[in-house]
């Protein structure tokens, strides 16, 4: 399950509800108590948004090498 989405509806509904967890078989990230497709990968979307943050952060910029010189 998109563990970034459950924590986000537990911190907003509380810990021991069972909201978070019908809104996300709602959304469709979720079947039952199984990940879906769809919340793999809104998952790794998240995770891929999470590293760009923290990597411009760094004050690091991606290069990209073109063969070029």
């Amino acid at each position: 399950m998109p563990n970034f989405l459950e924590k986000k509806l537990k911190k907003e509904y509380g810990a021991d509800s069972k909201i978070p967890y019908k809104v996300m078989n709602a959304e469709g990230f979720m079947r039952g108590n199984k990940e879906t497709k769809k919340g793999k990968a809104a998952e790794k979307k998240h995770e891929m948004a999470h590293k760009m943050v923290h990597h411009k952060e760094s004050g690091n910029a991606y290069v990209t090498h073109l063969g070029k010189k």
